[in-house]
């Protein structure tokens, strides 16, 4: 998965920088948290956070591609970002590399998988992060606050909800009993 997600990174990186939600320097960037996290040996659900996020941006991608086209029909925004974040569902196909056990747990009053929900959140959190800077930038006469805001807004965005995740875990706890790692919110 990582290789995949590198690759798209490396491709992503070597072309032409657009003006649009998702630049290649946001890319990099969440792409190289997710590689860090998951060489760190952080919970699933932090790992999934910055995927989610990376597939929001994968998104962006697309409908920027489809812009380019001049590709349009009712609803296209939409549809491109639920293909591209609800693609993290290959990745419980027992047949793929590297596939996930599906074990659904209640978060709230969602009984879903603790690496699906966060996926999710990471991917709300990014895209959230993206208007959350549109409408400072909006605020602020159309110039940004500080070099690389649009940057830093979206990935400081999912930063916190990756570490809410990590101190204050809402799933996998039985399998972070089992490797005896300890939880430092209690």
């Amino acid at each position: 998965m990582i290789k995949f997600y590198a690759f798209l990174t490396t491709l992503f990186f070597t072309v032409k920088s657009w003006a649009n939600p998702a630049c290649p320097v946001c890319m990099v960037t969440v792409g190289a948290s997710l590689y860090l996290a998951e060489k760190s040996g952080l919970d699933k659900c932090v790992i999934g956070v910055w995927s989610g996020a990376l597939l929001a941006i994968v998104g962006y991608f697309l409908i920027r591609w489809f812009n380019k086209k001049n590709w349009h029909f009712p609803t296209r925004d939409f549809i491109l970002m639920l293909l591209s974040v609800g693609s993290i569902g290959f990745m419980y196909l027992p047949d793929m590399p590297g596939a996930i056990d599906y074990h659904p747990i209640i978060i709230g009053f969602l009984y879903i998988d603790s690496f699906l929900f966060s996926n999710l959140i990471g991917a709300a959190a990014f895209i959230g992060g993206i208007h959350f800077y549109e409408w400072m930038k909006a605020k602020n006469g159309g110039h940004a606050h500080f070099p690389f805001e649009k940057v830093v807004v979206p990935v400081l965005a999912v930063a916190l909800i990756s570490l809410l995740f990590y101190y204050h875990p809402l799933c996998d706890c039985a399998e972070r009993d089992a490797a005896n790692i300890p939880v430092l919110s209690e």
